[in-house]
């Protein structure tokens, strides 16, 4: 489905609105940035449909739910937005929280389309009412890591903090890098401080420094240290779950948070369809909208196809997974059962590994795509 701009007043809408429940973290300790950008994608696309005739006539609506990164609260959402009725569920930023919605969806026959989180194991066993729009995290940062060895990286430290989703992308990067001659060396950051940070990387010679915590802190404590340590003048800081995406990066850090690489899901060029909902996006944000926003705005497309083609049914649209066939704003998106992961998956948007310029912390430099 491609939803270009209509002339006003050319869809009408009206009957009972169709329903989609939307989860995204909205407040702390939630990232907020992101799930701005993730609900601003998702409300652009509806305000599209609409404006292009809705659902076969209904307008379509979106009945918003706030996760902050809480899983029991979002799965407590679910549990309400099933009872209001709504067809389907998109979104979500936080692996653990929508981990904790894909399960709830699955017990309840919801179907669930993930915007934005990217933990390979999203369900426990496989299921039908799942499908995923961005990459597996196995499949990105597999990429990160050939970017750092292309890089004559192979002594690389990760700051970690404690939860499941840094614990997978630890050993993704270890198991990539260790036949490939690289070493990995493992920091907790519940342990160390950023001094005992920097102690360590000096003690173990590491080149690199991957910073798998939150934002805003340990991480723009972690890269100021390491920034104003002259023995790691040479060290390069990376962040392959995006955080330097977001406008509060550059606005906490300034100078010190360029040339950070980091993973984003975007195409080098974007079509006519992602560079027309670009600039509706950076009318409605106020700033360059994040991949995160696109994966919102491609979750609805991708409904608004199926609930026309497929009507409001659960069971009905979770039967459509696999006949997708949608022209998003960063490509076709088609959902496939991809090995080793247990929801319907698009394999696979465009990757990229990027940075903010240091001659411009506006602007992104692509280092190195997959």
């Amino acid at each position: 489905m491609k939803t270009p701009s209509p002339p006003p007043g050319a869809g009408r809408t009206e009957g009972p609105s169709v329903r989609i429940g939307a989860l995204a973290p909205l407040t702390r300790p939630g990232w907020v940035g992101a799930g701005q950008h993730l609900l601003a994608g998702l409300e652009l696309a509806v305000r599209d449909v609409n404006d292009s005739g809705g659902i076969v006539g209904r307008p379509l609506e979106l009945v918003v739910r706030d996760t902050a990164a809480d899983p029991q609260r979002a799965a407590q959402a679910v549990d309400e937005l099933a009872g209001l009725g709504v067809a389907a569920l998109a979104g979500e930023y936080h692996s653990v929280v929508a981990r904790a919605v894909a399960a709830r969806a699955d017990a309840l026959g919801l179907p669930f389309l993930c915007s934005s989180a990217v933990l390979d194991a999203l369900t426990e066993r496989p299921t039908e009412w799942v499908a995923r729009l961005c990459p597996a995290q196995t499949h990105g940062w597999r990429i990160y890591a050939d970017f750092l060895l292309g890089a004559g990286h192979s002594r690389i430290a990760v700051a970690a903090q404690q939860s499941v989703y840094w614990a997978s992308g630890t050993r993704i990067l270890r198991d990539h890098l260790a036949p490939r001659g690289g070493t990995l060396i493992e920091l907790d950051t519940g342990a160390l401080d950023p001094a005992g940070v920097c102690e360590a990387l000096v003690d173990h010679r590491a080149t690199a420094l991957l910073l798998l915590t939150g934002l805003p802190e340990p991480a723009v404590s972690l890269v100021r240290s390491v920034r104003r340590d002259r023995r790691l003048a040479e060290v390069v800081i990376g962040a392959p779950a995006g955080q330097p995406e977001f406008a509060e990066w550059a606005a906490l850090l300034g100078d010190d948070g360029s040339a950070i690489p980091f993973l984003r899901y975007l195409p080098e060029r974007l079509g006519p369809l992602g560079a027309r909902v670009g600039t509706a996006l950076r009318e409605r944000l106020g700033e360059a909208p994040s991949f995160v926003a696109f994966e919102g705005y491609d979750t609805v497309a991708v409904l608004a196809d199926v609930l026309r083609s497929h009507g409001t049914d659960r069971a009905r649209i979770a039967g459509a997974w696999p006949h997708v066939a949608v022209e998003g704003t960063r490509g076709q998106i088609r959902f496939s059962r991809t090995p080793g992961i247990g929801v319907w998956q698009w394999a696979w948007s465009s990757v990229q590994v990027v940075d903010r310029d240091p001659a411009d912390s506006g602007r992104f430099r692509i280092l190195h795509a997959g």
